[in-house]
């Protein structure tokens, strides 16, 4: 069961490695600092500076005298917060950058658009990391460290031809030997005697 949790884990991790990841978004504070307001900064100069990515945060601090309110292309050519997209009050803002494309701000309040609070912002598509090498992507097969067995090997029909063992003679018995005796005399008794003793030692 431990095993089994294990594997589980293993290939869970290895699982989320090997889908993309979307690079950390990053937060923008408009004009450097955040201010918005009618000093003169530039924003369009600012931003032409900047990488807005898909994800990304736009951040505005205003005066309760002004507001950020996002508008269409042509209301921003015009400096127009008649058809607002969304309007934003109460001193700040954090504008989510959602998706890629242009993205256009002004504050709506009379003439303070004209005097430069004017904002076009161009969104890239996100940025994807791709998984570390060897973590990700296709699996790597490993073989297997059990050896495979090596294939049966029939064992040989025997011959039809026999092959005959030699056996060793039969030792004499004794009476044979005593009945020799007899017949040879003293001395081919002595050499039959040996020669039984050297017979039955092998």
């Amino acid at each position: 069961m431990a095993m089994a949790r294990a594997f589980l884990a293993v290939a869970a991790v290895a699982a989320a490695l090997a889908v993309p990841q979307l690079a950390a978004a990053a937060d923008h504070p408009v004009g450097g600092s955040g201010s918005w307001d009618a000093s003169g900064t530039s924003y369009n100069a600012w931003a032409a500076k900047q990488t807005f990515k898909q994800g990304d945060t736009v951040s505005f601090k205003f005066a309760p005298s002004h507001d950020v309110t996002e508008v269409n292309k042509a209301d921003y050519d015009a400096c127009s917060g008649a058809n607002p997209v969304k309007s934003y009050t109460g001193g700040s803002a954090a504008v989510k950058l959602t998706a890629p494309g242009k993205r256009y701000f002004i504050c709506s309040v009379t003439g303070h658009c004209a005097a430069g609070m004017k904002l076009e912002v161009t969104v890239a598509a996100a940025a994807v990391t791709a998984p570390a090498p060897g973590k990700g992507g296709k699996p790597h097969h490993k073989r297997s460290g059990a050896p495979t067995p090596a294939p049966a090997v029939a064992a040989p029909e025997p011959s039809s031809t026999e092959v005959s063992t030699p056996t060793a003679a039969p030792a004499p018995r004794s009476s044979d030997a005593a009945t020799i005796a007899g017949m040879l005399g003293g001395k081919a008794v002595v050499g039959l005697a040996v020669g039984v003793a050297m017979a039955l030692a092998m």
